[in-house]
């Protein structure tokens, strides 16, 4: 299990100490897209949703997931949050565009945060929304950057 984190040299799985690294300042960026009919799209934007503020709620439920995450992923440490930021992006037509920015001091990455946050939040409104259109596509869920810690700076921009 050679370059693997979290296995040990008999291959059980096991979390990562991280005890002996240094504190540095830590961003991770994730983002994530919903496709969506283009009435679905306008009933938001314009807050007609029978469900009321689908952004609104969707970035609560972004910002709370990924305070969570040490819960959903067995091997994740326990972190505290300078700040975690969900933004929607609507360019063109038929989709939100969503960003989750995890920003901390400590001795481990938010990258399993950040991708938690943003998942819940495109979740979210697909929650909101499915009534109208069920059909609608969460794709490209990734990590578009972090900085920090030993490997430093890091983009998929």
């Amino acid at each position: 299990m050679q370059g693997f984190t979290h296995f040990d040299t008999s291959g059980n799985a096991v979390m990562v100490d991280v005890g002996a690294k240094e504190v540095t300042q830590r961003v991770a960026v994730a983002g994530g897209r919903i496709v969506m009919q283009q009435q679905t799209l306008d009933a938001i934007k314009s807050g007609q949703t029978k469900k009321g503020d689908v952004l609104g709620v969707a970035r609560i439920a972004g910002i709370m997931a990924a305070k969570k995450t040490a819960e959903l992923i067995p091997l994740c440490h326990t972190l505290i949050f300078d700040s975690v930021t969900i933004d929607f992006d609507m360019p063109g037509i038929n989709g939100i565009n969503v960003k989750c920015t995890v920003k901390m001091s400590g001795k481990t990455g938010a990258e399993m945060e950040a991708l938690t946050g943003v998942s819940v939040a495109l979740l979210t409104i697909y929650d909101m929304c499915k009534a109208v259109d069920r059909g609608m596509d969460i794709t490209d869920i990734h990590l578009l950057e972090k900085s920090g810690g030993k490997s430093g700076h890091w983009t998929n921009i």
